[in-house]
């Protein structure tokens, strides 16, 4: 029975062996280089890269001898690379886009297939679907091209690279590293087993500052954590090495080094969302910036605050980086986020990128001379404080329309004893109350989960939140 291939928040992703096959893999290639050919771009050339997980080169060379077979040339990286260094080479390259083997965050025994535009960023939900419907005409009488790699180095078909380089140069134009090697800062990086190992090594040590390096090597396994997200319940060691060292700052970058996770020099985590209102507080008020920023619905409301405050739209869009992207292009934004720690920027590509978001967070600290928790309690001055937690909740695959049907029926006029004031249906169940705070219950769309986000004013109100969404979805 042939997998039913779709592209969810990020890209399609399926168990390794099961349903993500090298059979599967060549599918998907195929209908790319199809889209290519049908929209005019095939001679411009895609860019092929890949993570740490288990395979990953193997399936990107997969996928490449696939664009060789259409006679489209494919810029494949010569090891594995952070997302974001694959993207920019889109651009460098200028190419039609990127092809890039990874399940970013997904536990080991995941892999996936995302899809890059020519302006570096996830392609459009409409470029997906067309390549969708693509991959099911050749699941259902169409045929898989290939070229084998020996015969594609040959033609010049599959040309293989370093993508290090020239992201280098675009970060040296977005921020001067210089005085934060001159800083004497201790930075704990954990690179969680995954395609961020070495770049802040690479990019900060070698002066007054020292960064010591956590699960930097290649493990596929990705031991001591659930898996590669840089959220606390994965980041204990980075917690604990922050504190024993002296660091003032721990950084986290997930599996793919797209999202970023922050740690204060007393080894307490930063959430995701105070993450991203910090990133723009800085951009604002350090840098000088000026203009809109996009967010997704399940997104801090402290950027709603920061824009009124400097005079500047916040725009949502739904969950997924295929929206932030379009929206971020559309309105020129200075920086689109979301709530998995994935941040992009203005000047730089419309792609999230947590090497980037980390270089930032040094410099708002050495700019303003305050630890992490102290901006942090600067910004809670300014906003207000604000407090956020997520739990994701497995259920069998068979089970979501029943939850989907309990919430369309569940239509509370009070959580917490607080009256809700909207009841958002375009992503998910988004729960708006009276004093500010919100719930929303949403269904992953890559992995059999139910995630429940709240944001309140206080750690309490929180977790009551949050059991008030397991209840509401029975699960």
């Amino acid at each position: 029975m042939a997998t039913r291939i779709i592209f969810g928040t990020d890209g399609w992703r399926g168990a390794i062996a099961e349903d993500f096959t090298f059979e599967n893999v060549r599918l998907c290639a195929q209908g790319v280089a199809d889209y290519l050919i049908a929209t005019g771009k095939a001679d411009a050339g895609m860019v092929v890269g890949y993570d740490t997980r288990f395979a990953s080169e193997h399936f990107a060379a997969a996928a490449a001898e696939v664009l060789a077979g259409n006679g489209i040339r494919a810029y494949l990286c010569d090891r594995p690379s952070p997302t974001p260094v694959i993207s920019y080479s889109v651009l460098a390259k200028k190419t039609a886009g990127a092809i890039n083997i990874t399940a970013s965050h997904n536990p080991a025994t995941w892999n996936g297939f995302k899809v890059r535009s020519e302006y570096a960023g996830a392609a459009t939900p409409e470029t997906l679907r067309d390549i969708e419907a693509r991959i099911r005409d050749i699941q259902a009488a169409g045929s898989v091209k290939q070229l084998p790699m020996d015969d594609a180095l040959a033609q010049g078909l599959i040309q293989v690279f370093d993508p290090a380089p020239e992201y280098l140069s675009k970060v040296a134009t977005l921020v001067d590293t210089g005085p934060l090697r001159q800083a004497g800062l201790t930075v704990v990086a954990d690179s969680m087993w995954g395609a961020g190992l070495g770049w802040f090594s690479r990019l900060l040590n070698g002066e007054k500052t020292r960064v010591i390096e956590i699960h930097y090597q290649r493990n596929p396994v990705f031991p001591e954590m659930h898996n590669p997200e840089p959220i606390a319940t994965n980041l204990s060691r980075l917690f604990e090495t922050v504190r024993t060292c002296g660091a003032q700052v721990g950084i986290a970058t997930d599996g793919d080094a797209d999202r970023v996770g922050l740690v204060d020099e007393n080894g307490q985590f930063i959430n995701q969302l105070q993450v991203y209102a910090l990133l723009a507080l800085y951009l604002l008020e350090v840098r000088g910036w000026r203009g809109p920023i996009v967010k997704t619905i399940s997104t801090t409301s402290m950027l709603n605050r920061l824009g009124e405050m400097f005079g500047i739209p916040v725009y949502e869009t739904m969950v997924g980086f295929k929206y932030v992207a379009p929206k971020m292009l559309e309105v020129d934004a200075i920086i689109g986020g979301e709530e998995s720690g994935g941040y992009a920027f203005r000047g730089h590509i419309p792609e999230r990128d947590g090497i980037v978001a980390g270089l930032f967070l040094l410099d708002f600290m050495v700019k303003t001379n305050k630890s992490p928790a102290q901006l942090l309690d600067y910004l809670f001055s300014k906003v207000g404080p604000h407090y956020y937690d997520r739990v994701d909740i497995t259920m069998a695959p068979e089970q979501r329309e029943e939850v989907v049907a309990r919430l369309s029926r569940g239509r509370p006029r009070s959580l917490d004893g607080v009256r809700v004031v909207q009841i958002d249906t375009r992503e998910g169940f988004r729960y708006v109350l009276a004093d500010g705070s919100w719930l929303l219950v949403r269904l992953s769309g890559t992995e059999p989960l139910v995630r429940i986000y709240t944001e309140a004013g206080s750690l309490e109100k929180v977790q009551r939140l949050l059991n008030a969404g397991r209840q509401l979805t029975g699960v």
